[in-house]
């Protein structure tokens, strides 16, 4: 078989005629690198003593799950023993990572703690004076770092629903929200004592979160690119916002399985791995324990890690963004997704994946580690049609009427492979480029799918966006679908045309509302 090298040279040896060929030769080239991850060694499952069989079982019955996942990386012993991304995401390519950032904020308190810089018993209002209500209440008084971290704020609700969307000092906000129970007592989830953490960061530092990490816990894992939101004040967003690629959720998890330990070094305190990462209240007091017992959610809070069942722990995100830490196993899992249903996501983790993992080497069979390997290669998310479908042909301009996502008018234009749409949305014009049954890969400023939109912060870091995109023909009407990825993102947003001569209809759905909430457009 000639090498590459050989068959590049043969296509520009052979002029113009070739031209198609090297292109798509080079793309393939990069597309098999990019799928391979370079920082972790690899090994095979067996060697590792990990069931070849049981890691391809755990990938047939995603396949055949309501979720959707876009990247998965198991680590034993260190290394690589499986990875796969469902195309179109890609290893080189960042992932947003919604709660999963707020074990990454804790982290950060774990280094200021170290630093002596601040203590988990520091009352929260020290770092405010200017920020504080006009009266401080006891409860307010009594709040520290170490209930921030625990979740045991005492708020409730919990204001992250509204504060974001509705205030341009968070964390003035926060700390007028009243405390209804005795601080440290009573676990609710609470994203904006998460963002607070982030705002002490800065007050003690001087650095955003992300800044603050990068010489401390980014630079020595190798962790490149990472972006992070940031609020209206420049704060890091904290409880979300985090963007860094799946192998860096792996070297994260790998950190913390080794107890702070990477390339010799100790880079974040054994005994504040312990500690972060230990039972510090329970979400559930008084539930049943056959409950607790088939619940990921009832183990037990950290701080801003959650125990596991199988004595594990997590950093876990909105949709299926997890960190798995599994001492008892010494593996770490990565997993990046959109599900409804994470309990779901992690039943099938222990029940293909635990089991698949032994105590001793298991005897090599190459045709399962080839089996395996392939599948792992050839992971996609259907594009809802083909390269070889006819579609139908329109090349119309639309004026819609008011709508709530503020879109004036939508333009359609096609080549024969490519679907070109422009949207004009209040004074702005967007461009986008649909493959015909296929992934077309491009970039964007409009803003996508996510439940952050509205909130009142800076979403320039993100841009522009990567995104892929693909029509399709559907119903009976032969209808346009457009499906517009967001690749950096768990989400999809869906477009549906109907055209009846001069009138034109339209529904607009994002995927995290699994069939619910449809916008609807209409025009001529």
């Amino acid at each position: 078989m000639p090498s590459i090298n050989q068959l590049v040279s043969s296509c520009l040896k052979s002029g113009k005629k070739c031209v198609s060929l090297l292109a798509l030769l080079l793309l393939l080239i990069s597309n098999t690198f990019a799928q391979k991850t370079t920082f972790f060694p690899h090994s095979l499952p067996e060697t590792e003593g990990v069931s070849a069989l049981g890691i391809d079982s755990f990938l047939i019955a995603a396949s055949r799950s309501r979720h959707e996942f876009h990247s998965i990386m198991i680590l034993r012993h260190g290394k690589v023993v499986a990875e796969g991304w469902w195309n179109p995401y890609r290893s080189d390519l960042r992932h947003s990572l919604y709660s999963c950032s707020k074990s990454f904020t804790s982290t950060a308190i774990g280094f200021a703690v170290s630093e002596k810089l601040l203590s988990v018993n520091d009352k929260v209002t020290s770092f405010f004076p200017a920020s504080l209500p006009d009266t401080v209440k006891p409860y307010l008084a009594k709040l520290t770092i170490k209930d921030l971290l625990t979740m045991s704020v005492g708020q409730d609700p919990d204001p992250t629903s509204v504060i974001p969307f509705t205030s341009n000092n968070w964390e003035k906000s926060f700390l007028a929200t009243p405390i209804k129970n005795e601080p440290g007592t009573k676990f609710l989830y609470n994203t904006m004592a998460t963002y607070t953490l982030s705002a002490i960061i800065q007050k003690v530092t001087g650095q955003k979160v992300v800044d603050y990490l990068k010489p401390r816990l980014f630079d020595p894992l190798g962790i490149t690119g990472m972006d992070w939101e940031v609020d209206s004040q420049g704060i890091n967003t904290g409880g979300w916002g985090l963007r860094i690629k799946t192998e860096d959720l792996a070297k994260m998890g790998q950190l913390y399985l080794q107890k702070g330990m990477w390339n010799g070094k100790q880079l974040l305190p054994k005994g504040w791995v312990e500690e972060a990462t230990t039972f510090k209240i329970d979400q559930a007091p008084g539930v049943a324990q056959s409950k607790k017992d088939s619940s990921d959610w009832m183990q037990g809070y950290c701080y801003q890690f959650w125990r596991c069942r199988h004595n594990a722990f997590r950093a876990d995100g909105a949709f299926g963004q997890y960190i798995i830490v599994m001492p008892g196993q010494d593996a770490v899992i990565a997993i990046t997704s959109e599900s409804a249903d994470m309990q779901g996501e992690l039943n099938l983790v222990w029940k293909y994946l635990l089991p698949a993992m032994h105590k001793q080497a298991l005897p090599v069979n190459k045709k399962l580690d080839e089996a395996l390997s392939k599948h792992l290669a050839n992971l996609s998310l259907p594009s809802g049609g083909n390269s070889d479908q006819k579609i139908p042909v329109h090349n119309e301009t639309y004026t819609l009427k008011p709508n709530s996502l503020h879109i004036k008018s939508i333009s359609f234009h096609y080549d024969g492979a490519v679907y070109k749409l422009s949207l004009q949305i209040d004074s702005a014009a967007y461009d986008l480029s649909f493959g015909n049954g296929k992934w077309l890969p491009g970039e964007t400023t409009m803003n996508g799918p996510s439940l952050l939109n509205g909130a009142k912060e800076d979403f320039s870091v993100l841009k522009p966006y990567k995104i892929d995109g693909s029509c399709t023909s559907v119903g009976l009407d032969n209808a346009l679908q457009f499906k517009l990825r967001y690749i950096e993102s768990p989400h999809t947003e869906t477009i549906t045309c109907h055209f009846n001569g001069q009138q034109f209809n339209a529904t607009v759905e994002y995927s995290f509302n699994y069939g619910r909430n449809k916008i609807e457009l209409e025009g001529q």
